[in-house]
């Protein structure tokens, strides 16, 4: 994976995957749950909020699969004004085969989580934690890991929804009071329950985006140059 400031691509590897190029823009990662269907509030408020960043001109990038990854993608798509704003999806073949949702400008699948992680790190500028389960939590700690050690930019974090009070109660109650993080951990982590609020932090990414202080992918820039996906 070659990633610079106008253009990330995903090489061919030996067994004939193809290459795609994607060309940097501010970018709005968005994780959530392939179980919540659209009949759901949660689906409804990720949707309204991809619409939201489609009119803005900026792409969203999910997970390419159904649920609130589908709700995000659709609702980009729903938003835009043009064809400036782009709806991506990584998705990850299982032995269940998680089928691609069907509002995507472009997909890539990967075979390994981690390097999908890396994918996903590689063009996000902010990260939007819907609810979800096991797989969101994985996405949640690894984007906070990476910015907390400074492999990445430290990038807004943005908890969306009320699942995640008691959660981050606990992390305050157990690991920060026993001293194993500190405060400037969370400096970069949010809490919010409205899409307007979750909008606000966007903007302000963005701002940070357009003064020239790109998300630059510290270690990641460096270190890795092919992705076999």
């Amino acid at each position: 994976m070659k990633i610079g400031s106008k253009k990330l691509q995903i090489e061919a590897t030996a067994t004939g995957r193809e290459r795609i190029s994607v060309e940097r823009r501010f970018t709005v990662v968005i994780f959530g749950s392939a179980r919540i269907q659209a009949a759901d509030s949660r689906y409804q408020q990720v949707y309204r909020l991809a619409k939201a960043v489609g009119a803005q001109g900026w792409d969203v990038l999910t997970g390419g699969g159904p649920g609130l990854m589908e709700a995000a993608n659709m609702g980009v798509q729903d938003g835009r004004k043009d064809s400036r704003a782009r709806s991506l999806g990584f998705n990850i073949e299982l032995p269940q085969e998680q089928d691609a949702n069907r509002h995507l400008d472009l997909k890539k699948d990967f075979r390994l989580l981690s390097r999908r992680l890396d994918a996903f790190m590689a063009l996000a500028d902010a990260v939007v934690i819907a609810p979800g389960g096991v797989g969101t939590l994985l996405e949640f700690f690894y984007t906070w890991q990476l910015t907390q050690v400074r492999k990445i930019d430290r990038i807004p974090i943005i908890l969306l929804g009320t699942m995640w009070v008691d959660f981050l109660e606990w992390i305050h109650r157990w690991p920060l009071r026993n001293q194993l993080l500190s405060l400037e951990d969370f400096q970069n982590v949010f809490l919010v329950r409205s899409v307007p609020s979750v909008l606000r932090l966007i903007h302000t990414a963005y701002k940070a985006f357009q003064a020239g202080q790109i998300h630059s992918c510290l270690e990641l820039k460096q270190q890795v140059r092919n992705l076999e996906c």
